[in-house]
């Protein structure tokens, strides 16, 4: 078993599991029904090898029959799932995780008990435990629904023939009530989720009390949409302005559980925004979306940005939302955007599936996974990626952005570059990437101390390339580079000090 690592690093690493996908796989083996107490301690291992300081178990909550059967019925819905999987069955559809009927672990998975348990194995080997936390709606059938029904937004018959997509009529053995859909202002409502109503503030204190109850059962939350419920985005969708929970949320609930992280899933340039309002990550999905567009001069004015900012994002190239990288970035693409996405400052999040090149996303209304070959040349990147992540020097070290300079006079292919400096007391290292289809060539200004005098060596982690280089022509005009397209580099210095 792997040592349990005290130290909390400055730039951490989190994989993202679909739980109920994981399950499946693994009932399917043990011939039986599995449950959390059944992941093997050999897989918890292997993910602490790999250098990751988080798991993040998506999909843990009860979820109930009423979502459950909108997922199974809607024809929308169910011609996206076959297409993942095309021997599709009704049993491989749970229904959305999202559509929550109560905070506890569902009984399939085994319970509280079995969270409790797994997460004890997850803290022996230094790994820290992220569940989901959705604080825009609920399931049609949550049991607040008859009980606390001012708890959710209510509709009249006006709303129903002006957006019949956005309100739905709800059986309550106290008699039935209009409510409206959970939802965000620029799309339809989600069928299978009625809208929670923070203009309530008894809405904000039961929420804050699930909140505070699932700070005690993991060491952060990823909190579903978490923008949805910022006073001006709650009242341009709903016409009521709530006051501002997060703050007092996010305050409240470390006073009670200390060190406890939150993670926003942040779109509209709000990231920072939620960062001031007690996040500690917040979505980076202006990186990735820069990113696909191919285009290295808005990715490199993207890292201009203040580290008080930088260091508080969460940077991914896939989750459950998004494609596939693998079916998004075509090869030589995906690597280099690899590279810019997680050696640079913020969390490092990788989803279930990347490591091995998937190429189908898995709706969170599935249970099932198809079966899907291993990209071998993707999967031996990952691992060289993975492998420079756990260096010390990557996790706690001073990163910054580098010059570039023009290999010569016209030469445009400069501007194709990113470059990356990290330092600290294990070492120092360069990371180049040429962002662009076509080979560039340019000058990354020296950003370490004075090498004149020296013979300074630059080792690939990420290929076999080694180079030594005079220290004065490094210090004079800088490293000089010439890569193909999409080439990369993450070269350890030595020999300059």
């Amino acid at each position: 078993m792997t040592a349990t690592r005290q130290h909390a690093p400055r730039y951490p690493s989190l994989y993202q599991i679909n739980t109920r996908v994981w399950l499946t796989a693994l009932s399917k083996s043990l011939g039986r029904r599995a449950t959390l107490d059944d992941i093997p301690d050999a897989e918890l291992d292997r993910l602490a090898a790999l250098g990751f300081d988080w798991v993040w178990l998506l999909s843990v909550w009860q979820t109930g029959l009423a979502a459950q059967r909108l997922s199974r019925t809607r024809p929308e819905w169910r011609h996206e799932f076959q297409e993942t999987l095309p021997d599709l069955r009704d049993e491989d559809i749970p229904g959305s995780g999202f559509a929550i009927t109560g905070y506890t672990v569902h009984e399939q998975l085994g319970g509280d008990a079995a969270l409790a348990r797994l997460r004890e194995r997850l803290r022996a080997r230094g790994l820290r435990l992220m569940l989901d936390f959705v604080p825009n709606h609920m399931a049609p059938d949550h049991p607040w629904v008859e009980s606390h029904p001012e708890y959710f937004i209510a509709g009249t018959e006006l709303d129903l023939a002006r957006a019949p997509q956005n309100y739905t009529w709800v059986k309550r053995q106290r008699g039935d009530l209009l409510l409206a859909h959970g939802r965000d202002p620029y799309f339809p409502g989600w069928p299978d989720t009625l809208q929670l109503n923070y203009a309530n503030p008894a809405t904000q204190a039961a929420m804050l009390g699930e909140l505070t109850r699932i700070a005690g059962q993991c060491d952060g939350v990823r909190c579903d949409l978490a923008m949805l419920v910022l006073p001006d985005v709650f009242e341009r969708t709903w016409g009521q302005r709530p006051e501002p929970f997060w703050p007092r949320a996010t305050q409240q609930v470390r006073q009670r559980v200390p060190g406890f992280t939150f993670m926003a899933e942040v779109y509209w340039d709000l990231e920072w925004r939620l960062q001031q309002e007690g996040f500690d990550y917040a979505y980076d999905k202006r990186l990735y979306d820069r990113l696909r567009d191919g285009q290295a001069h808005p990715v490199r004015d993207h890292f201009r940005a203040g580290l008080d900012y930088q260091d508080k994002l969460a940077r991914f190239l896939e989750n459950h939302d998004e494609p596939r990288a693998a079916a998004t970035f075509s090869a030589g693409i995906h690597e280099a955007a690899a590279v810019a996405t997680f050696l640079s400052p913020g969390l490092r999040f990788f989803h279930q599936g990347q490591l091995e090149g998937r190429l189908k996303r898995i709706s969170p209304h599935l249970g099932r996974a198809p079966d899907e070959p291993v990209n071998a040349a993707l999967a031996r990147f990952y691992d060289r990626l993975l492998a420079v992540l756990r260096q010390p020097v990557l996790r706690d070290g001073q990163w910054r952005l580098l010059d570039c300079a023009p290999a010569w006079d016209g030469n445009w292919t400069w501007d194709r570059f990113l470059a990356f400096g990290w330092q600290g007391a294990s070492g120092r290292w360069i990371v180049t990437v040429n962002y662009a289809p076509h080979q560039s060539q340019c000058y990354v200004r020296w950003p370490f101390a004075d090498p004149s005098g020296k013979t300074v060596r630059l080792q690939d982690h990420l290929g076999d390339a080694r180079y030594d280089r005079a220290g004065n022509d490094l210090a004079r005009s800088g490293l000089y580079l010439d890569l193909p397209p999409w080439g990369n580099h993450a070269f350890e210095i030595t020999g300059d000090d």
